[in-house]
C-alpha cells in the first residue's frame, strides 16, 4: 500500500470517527487499549498498553491519531496503563468466543459466502450460550468483527472470574470435544443377575435431559419427522444403510402417531425395531456433528486477550465492527448492513483483479486504471487489491 492510499484511507476513516458511535465495554477505564495506526502502516505496530479515562478521550484518540485497527482488553485490570503485563495487576476478565470463517472445515471461495457460512456457526453459538448456559439475549453481546466472523462477549459477574482452563472447558463442551456419543445414544452393557451373562440395551435421551442428550433427541426426532412429511418417505428412509422397506413404513407410522412420537421424545425407544435403533445411532452421530460450534478455543482461554472495539472500522475492510441483538442476527447482511461509506465514484488502480459483492452489487475487478462505487474502493484498498488514483505504486 503506498503513501497516497495510506492518506485517502487516513482521511476517511478520519471523517468517520468525528461522529462514530463507539461502544464502550463495561468499566472501560479499567481495560487496556490498544491500536494499529494508519502512520505506522506498512509496518503492523501495536501501540497498546493505554488506558482512557472518558469517552471523550477516546473518542479524540481515534478522530486525530486515525487506527486501521482499534481494541481493548477482555480484562479488567487495576493499573491498565502499566507498560508492563504484571504490574497491570489482572483483577477478572469477560468471557468471548472468537468464530472466524476461515477456521471453520470447507470455506468456501466467495467472501459472501464465508460470512454466511460463519453467521450460521454464530447462531448455533447463540443457542448453546442461551439454552445450554442459560445466559439471557441482554447478558450476550453479538458483534460482527468487520472481517471474516463474528465475537461473542459476556460481561455476567457469574463468568469474569473463571480462568483459562474453565474457559477451555466451556468451549470443550461447545465445540463437542471429548464427548462420548455411546453414553448419550446406542448400546450399552449392563451386568446381568448373578449367573447371568452380561448383556446390553440401546438408550436413548430425552428431550428433558437438557444439554446435549435434549439437543441429540430433537435433532432426531426432527431429522426423521421431515422426511415423514415428505411425499414419499418410505422411498427416502429405504435410502439409508439397513434400512428396509418394512421398518421404513413403521418408522413413518410410529412418526404419524401422536402418542408413540411423544415416548420417543421422552426418551422410551422400544417401540422403534433394531434397524431403527442403528438408524438412530447414525443421526445421532450426525447431530453432533451438525450441532457443534467451531469456536477459536485461544482466543476464549486467554484472558488477557486484546478484541476489537464495537463501533470501530476494520482497517482490513473498511467495514464497521457492528453490535447486534440476538434477534438482528439472523437477517443480518455484512456487506450491506456494516457499509459506512458513500457510493460516490473513487478512481483507483488495481493490482489484484477479484470479485467485489456489496451493497446488493456485484462487480468484477480487473487490473488497471477503473472507476468503483466509493465503498467497493475503500474496501479493495483495505484489502490490498488497488492504489488510489491512476499512478501505480
Amino acid at each position: 500500500m503506498n503513501d497516497k492510499t495510506l492518506h485517502f484511507l487516513k482521511k476517511r476513516f478520519q471523517n468517520y470517527y468525528q461522529d462514530a458511535h463507539i461502544h464502550l465495554p463495561p468499566e472501560y477505564s479499567t481495560r487496556e487499549w490498544g491500536f494499529i495506526l494508519f502512520d505506522d502502516m506498512p509496518k503492523t505496530v501495536m501501540r497498546r498498553h493505554m488506558a482512557f479515562g472518558s469517552p471523550g478521550e477516546l473518542q479524540d484518540y481515534l478522530t486525530w491519531r486515525v487506527p486501521a485497527h482499534a481494541y481493548y482488553s477482555v480484562a479488567y485490570y487495576e493499573y491498565p496503563s502499566a507498560s508492563n503485563m504484571k504490574d497491570k495487576n489482572w483483577i477478572q476478565s469477560d468471557l468471548v468466543f472468537d468464530l472466524d470463517a476461515d477456521h471453520l472445515p470447507n470455506v468456501p471461495e466467495s467472501y459472501s459466502d464465508m460470512l454466511e457460512n460463519v453467521k450460521q456457526e454464530a447462531l448455533k453459538l447463540y443457542d448453546f450460550l442461551s439454552d445450554d448456559f442459560g445466559f439471557g439475549e441482554e447478558d450476550i453481546n453479538i458483534v460482527f468483527s468487520g472481517g471474516r466472523g463474528y465475537h461473542f462477549h459476556i460481561s455476567h459477574p457469574s463468568v469474569r472470574s473463571l480462568g483459562s482452563a474453565e474457559r477451555r472447558e466451556i468451549v470443550d463442551y461447545i465445540s463437542g470435544r471429548g464427548l462420548d456419543i455411546s453414553q448419550i445414544i446406542g448400546k450399552r452393557s449392563v451386568s446381568g443377575d448373578s449367573g447371568r451373562r452380561d448383556a446390553s440395551m440401546f438408550v436413548f435421551p430425552s428431550e428433558n435431559d437438557g444439554g446435549w442428550g435434549s439437543k441429540i433427541n430433537h435433532y432426531i426426532i426432527s431429522y426423521i419427522s421431515n422426511i415423514v412429511n415428505e411425499d414419499k418417505p418410505v422411498k427416502r428412509l429405504t435410502k439409508f444403510s439397513g434400512v428396509g422397506k418394512t421398518t421404513a413404513e413403521k418408522l413413518v407410522n410410529i412418526f404419524n402417531n401422536e402418542k408413540q412420537l411423544s415416548l420417543l421424545k421422552k426418551g422410551k425407544i422400544d417401540m422403534v425395531s433394531n434397524t431403527s435403533k442403528k438408524l438412530f445411532e447414525y443421526l445421532g452421530k450426525q447431530a453432533v456433528e451438525n450441532i457443534i460450534a467451531n469456536v477459536d478455543e485461544p482466543v476464549t482461554s486467554d484472558i488477557k486477550r486484546l478484541i476489537r472495539v464495537p463501533g470501530s472500522l476494520h482497517g482490513g475492510s473498511g467495514l464497521k465492527v457492528t453490535v447486534l441483538s440476538a434477534s438482528q442476527l439472523e437477517n443480518f447482511k455484512p456487506l450491506d448492513d456494516a457499509v459506512v461509506f458513500e457510493d460516490n465514484p473513487i478512481t483507483l488502480n488495481v493490482t489484484q483483479p477479484s470479485t467485489i459483492e456489496m451493497k446488493g452489487n456485484e462487480f468484477h475487478v480487473y487490473e488497471g486504471v477503473q472507476e468503483l462505487p466509493g465503498y467497493a474502493a475503500i474496501y479493495l484498498m483495505c484489502r490490498g487489491g488497488a492504489e488510489y488514483g491512476q499512478n501505480r505504486a
